[in-house]
């Protein structure tokens, strides 16, 4: 179960009254397992489309002793979803595979899109935190991590590889046309590989990317995609109450850290702000661990953008 709101405000409070030392505590201990399910609708789909309900799951930094992490992810499936799209960082452990695919359970019998991430490929190391904020662009890598049996237990189960990959199919009696490209973070990402225009009478033009870098965000909308679904940023993980993200550890400016927002003219972007930590790093603060369920709806027509919401959190799965 994870904890209220207002029990948040309440140990934020009481934290900040104890000291830097409480406010790590806390970081660490309560609101790291403060699973919450955020909840926005976006108007992206073409006119007359029925709307879609998407599950993005992202960040998750999976362990194998992580019980609580993943039973809160094997009661996602309760949302019910048409899609799942998963957006990268699944591992963080060289056994984790196993712990992934048993927490993500009946999710895997949904149809669903994946990209991986830099910690897809490569284990979390030690550094020094400070660098995120004197040396955004500084690589860390770890030990080789088994993403092909990651990737083999997705496909296995019918979820779709987007890495380098245009895929159309359908989904809810809706045309889908989805395209992805590898991690742009560790310079992996080969959008000419997807380059060109989308199908435009699909009901929805998706493209995926674990770190959402505005040269790719800029590609995505120059081919005509609806929508762009990213993780990687934590949301910004050490946050400041009335003031935000720190940093997004990627070219994305802060104000689009985390939730749905506008890129360029035709084109919505969402980031997940993920629902793991790195092991070398486990606190957030003013920034809970979340999965998102996405209602997509068709775009309006005349200008009208009042439907673009930045969403409500929902404490536990159960409450929708």
């Amino acid at each position: 179960m994870a904890a209220s709101p207002a029990l948040t405000r309440s140990l934020v409070a009481a934290s900040a009254a104890l000291g830097p030392a409480a406010l790590v505590a806390y970081g660490a201990i309560i609101e790291r397992n403060a699973f919450v399910v955020r909840e926005a609708t976006m108007p992206v789909l073409t006119p007359g489309s029925s709307p879609l309900r998407v599950l993005h799951i992202s960040d998750i930094h999976m362990r194998p002793g992580q019980r609580r992490k993943q039973a809160w992810l094997r009661e996602l499936v309760r949302l019910e979803p048409d899609l799942v799209v998963n957006t990268g960082d699944n591992l963080a452990h060289p056994k984790a595979v196993p712990a992934v695919v048993q927490a993500l359970g009946d999710l895997l019998s949904v149809p669903g899109v994946f990209v991986f991430g830099s910690n897809d490929y490569f284990g979390p190391r030690p550094k020094n935190p400070a660098k995120y904020l004197t040396k955004p662009t500084h690589r860390v890598y770890g030990t080789p991590l088994p993403w092909q049996d990651l990737r083999a237990a997705f496909t296995e189960r019918g979820w779709l590889d987007l890495t380098h990959n245009r895929r159309e199919f359908d989904v809810a009696g809706l045309r889908i046309a989805a395209a992805g490209v590898d991690d742009p973070h560790i310079e992996r990402d080969r959008y000419d590989t997807i380059a060109g225009p989308v199908d435009p009478t699909a009901n929805l033009r998706l493209g995926l990317t674990h770190s959402p870098e505005p040269r790719v965000l800029d590609r995505f909308a120059a081919d005509g995609y609806q929508l762009v679904m990213a993780g990687h940023t934590h949301g910004g993980q050490l946050c400041l109450p009335f003031y935000g993200a720190l940093v997004t550890n990627c070219g994305l400016d802060r104000s689009r850290v985390k939730g749905p927002s506008q890129w360029g003219a035709d084109m919505r972007l969402h980031v997940s702000a993920g629902i793991g930590t790195s092991p070398y790093a486990p606190v957030r603060f003013a920034c809970r661990p979340e999965a998102s369920l996405l209602t997509l709806v068709p775009a309006p027509t005349g200008g009208d953008d009042s439907r673009l919401s930045r969403g409500s959190t929902q404490p536990s799965v159960s409450a929708r």
